[in-house]
């Protein structure tokens, strides 16, 4: 993308206050469709797609389509970036919830680009007096918007992170060094890079240099996770662990209205795996994990799904680590947990997790007067959901569980408080028969970063699937089909090692996001010194 000679945005289109040196933007009706074409390229990078390699093309084209703008047309370009990922992105939302939910929910998340546009655009004069700075002020953009998101409104909502469309790429590896922060980083630099390269004109030999070197250096961005050693397996005790997923009578938001259908399908499974053992044709599992939602009546109630559980205990001899959702501890609340049910002695409420972050909207509705008249469904959720206060840390007497919940895997802190708090195993607990496969392999992704960010095995259990089992490398093993009933059962090694990224825990994103808020002062100080002049 040759640099612009003519301003055929009319008049004004440049910066506001940007000095005179910095030239006119590209024409709108190039940064437009640019924009448009980001997303979509961002968008084809995740799953089910899995086109790494275009994460770093669409940030490129986002930076360049806001380059030299004003910070109207930044935010506008950012939010038609945003509207092209997200709203296909997303497109799982609206399988059974009627389409508002989805449409409020992706416009949500493209208002987080247009803020990234905005400040794309923001930046600007400093980027252009310092052309070499380029691609580490968009990597940095990045993080800080990534921060800001992951964290509001209601608690945030991490999905569609730069890092979670990395999970074939070498670039995931660097999680090991500073989590899902560095991994975003890194894409967005090698996008910034491929920005500063097409930005100069294509002619001349001696322009032909500093080009070749800025793609030759964006290409090299990926070479450099190759680099950060990870480990193929634990180091630790070897343990033998079992992945129920017993399916549901039919997929949709009623699937809860069969639960007893549901819980015995992961019992019945639970029985066919002993007698599979019995026979000799299945190793015995050490630990037997059911996804979450398994027992949506309340096991500690109800003592006819208490007994089924203890049956199920007892006959393959292991403890289960059961979703369930229990009653409490107020009226009219309730929790979504992972409780180990031991053989013989039946719950054992002292390795009790109760999910720390409900998703608003889902399991508890904040404003929820305001929310019906947005859309009706919202009364679906007749109860909320009551957050936990301690990490999901559970002994289970073979292993150290690191549990987390469905969406928790996208959250950095939930993970890394199971670790530093003794996890050898990290466990997702999930439940998708409200989604699609796509959203199962997009949460999958994730917990393979999360594997090799703390250098742990780990697994995926889900009701409907994708269920599977994730090496502290990254590779998944023993993967489960969608909407089918499977059980799997794998010798995993544990560990107890802390990679770099779990003993620094927020600092590289907090550091990155600082470097952010400098680069957004360091453009104001340019831009007062251009009015002042």
């Amino acid at each position: 993308m040759p640099a612009p000679t003519g301003d055929s945005s009319g008049p004004g289109a440049g910066q506001a206050g940007t000095p005179e040196v910095a030239g006119r933007p590209l024409p709108l009706w190039v940064a437009a469709p640019m924009a448009v074409v980001a997303g979509l390229a961002l968008l084809v990078a995740f799953p089910p797609y899995g086109l790494w390699p275009l994460a770093p093309l669409g940030v490129a084209l986002l930076a360049a389509a806001t380059h030299r703008r004003r910070l109207r047309a930044g935010a506008g370009l950012g939010f038609l970036t945003g509207v092209a990922l997200f709203a296909p992105l997303l497109s799982w939302t609206n399988l059974h919830t009627g389409y508002l939910p989805w449409v409020l929910l992706s416009l949500l998340q493209a208002g987080y680009l247009a803020l990234l546009g905005a400040a794309g655009a923001y930046v600007s004069p400093l980027v252009d007096r310092l052309r070499w700075s380029w691609p580490a002020v968009t990597g940095v953009l990045w993080v800080g918007q990534e921060a800001l998101r992951d964290r509001t409104p209601f608690g945030g909502f991490p999905w569609g992170r730069l890092a979670f469309s990395q999970d074939d790429s070498p670039l995931l590896r660097l999680a090991a060094w500073g989590g899902a922060p560095l991994v975003t980083f890194a894409v967005a630099l090698a996008g910034g890079l491929l920005a500063a390269a097409l930005w100069r004109p294509w002619d001349g030999l001696r322009r032909w240099v500093p080009v070749a070197g800025l793609l030759a250096a964006a290409v090299a961005v990926p070479v450099v996770g190759l680099l950060v050693p990870v480990a193929a397996s634990g180091g630790g005790d070897a343990v033998t662990v079992a992945i129920v997923q017993g399916n549901v009578p039919r997929l949709g938001l009623d699937f809860n209205a069969q639960r007893q259908a549901v819980l015995n399908n992961h019992v019945d499974a639970t029985i066919e795996l002993a007698g599979q053992v019995a026979a000799g044709t299945r190793p015995r599992p050490d630990l037997v994990v059911w996804p979450e939602n398994s027992s949506d009546i309340d096991p500690l109630r109800d003592t006819d799904a208490g007994a089924r559980i203890s049956r199920a205990a007892d006959t393959i001899g292991a403890p289960i680590l059961v979703g369930a959702v229990l009653q409490g501890p107020g009226d009219g609340q309730v929790r979504n947990a992972g409780i180990l049910w031991r053989p013989g002695t039946g719950p054992d409420l002292e390795q009790l997790y109760t999910k720390r972050h409900p998703v608003p909207f889902a399991e508890y509705v904040p404003m929820r007067d305001v929310a019906r008249m947005v859309s009706k469904q919202v009364d679906r959720v007749r109860a909320d959901f009551v957050p936990g206060t301690e990490p999901g840390v559970l002994r289970t007497g073979v292993a150290v569980l690191g549990d987390v919940i469905c969406f928790e895997v996208a959250y950095d802190e939930v993970v890394r408080d199971t670790v530093t708090g003794g996890a050898q195993l990290l466990v997702v607990q999930t439940n998708n028969a409200t989604f699609d496969v796509a959203e199962a392999r997009q949460q999958l992704a994730m917990v393979r970063l999360r594997a090799i960010e703390h250098g742990r095995p780990a697994l995926m259990a889900s009701t409907v699937g994708v269920s599977g089992f994730v090496a502290p490398d990254g590779r998944v093993s023993d993967a489960t089909g969608f909407n089918t009933r499977a059980v799997v059962v794998r010798q995993l090694r544990l560990d107890d090692g802390r990679t770099l990224a779990t003993r620094v825990g927020l600092w590289p994103e907090v550091a990155l996001a600082t470097l952010a808020v400098a680069s957004l002062v360091g453009a104001a100080v340019l831009r007062r010194r251009h009015r002042a002049g």
